[in-house]
């Protein structure tokens, strides 16, 4: 998406907004991350979890959590002049996946989060990015008590395709968050370009 504004001297510069998707499973730090990243009040829509929804919600590791994301998160970051990301966080539970297709529609690229400690529940989001031939990067969210991995290793636990980035972040900071948004917008330049050659060659 593209939009025009005037800059100091009156003329016209070019705004690019690229749309990012923040996936992964239940409970890795998907809001957490928009929310920790996002220069506006990103728009939420939790729901405090139910009784009726013990029986399809695994809490197992995340026991502390008391609200679920029913819809989508949504935030913006600029990454530098005239370059805003817009990021869209998705629910991570089995039921609301109808709710992907449409907010994967004209995406650049996906973060998806990853936590070791369930490294499973973040397979649904790969498959669903490598099927799709979307650019992504997987961010190992550090969460404190939890063994840590190094970047290879996971990749290799994930199956990832070759040159797939994985990143080892923290989702409650800014800069963090920032650099896992940098690296995915780079990434998927690279994707982007290297399939437009191969569609002129």
């Amino acid at each position: 998406m593209v939009s025009e504004h005037s800059d100091a001297q009156g003329g016209e510069t070019a705004a690019l907004a690229l749309k990012i998707l923040v996936a992964g499973g239940f409970g890795v730090g998907k809001t957490t991350l928009v929310g920790a990243v996002s220069e506006i009040r990103p728009l939420r829509t939790e729901e405090l979890l139910s009784e009726a929804g013990q029986s399809v919600d695994d809490t197992d590791g995340v026991a502390q959590k008391t609200t679920t994301t029913v819809a989508m998160d949504f935030g913006r970051i600029t990454i530098r002049s005239g370059l805003s990301l817009y990021l869209f966080g998705t629910p991570g539970q089995d039921r609301f996946w109808f709710l992907w297709d449409e907010l994967s529609q004209g995406a650049l690229g996906a973060v998806v989060l990853a936590d070791t400690r369930r490294l499973e529940d973040c397979f649904p989001a790969v498959d669903y990015f490598e099927h799709r031939r979307i650019p992504f990067v997987v961010a190992v969210n550090c969460f404190a008590g939890a063994r840590q991995h190094r970047a290879p290793d996971v990749s290799r636990a994930l199956d990832l395709d070759e040159g797939t980035p994985v990143v080892l972040c923290d989702a409650r900071d800014r800069d963090s968050g920032k650099e896992v948004l940098i690296r995915l917008v780079e990434y998927a330049g690279r994707m982007h370009t290297a399939r437009l050659l191969d569609s002129v060659g």
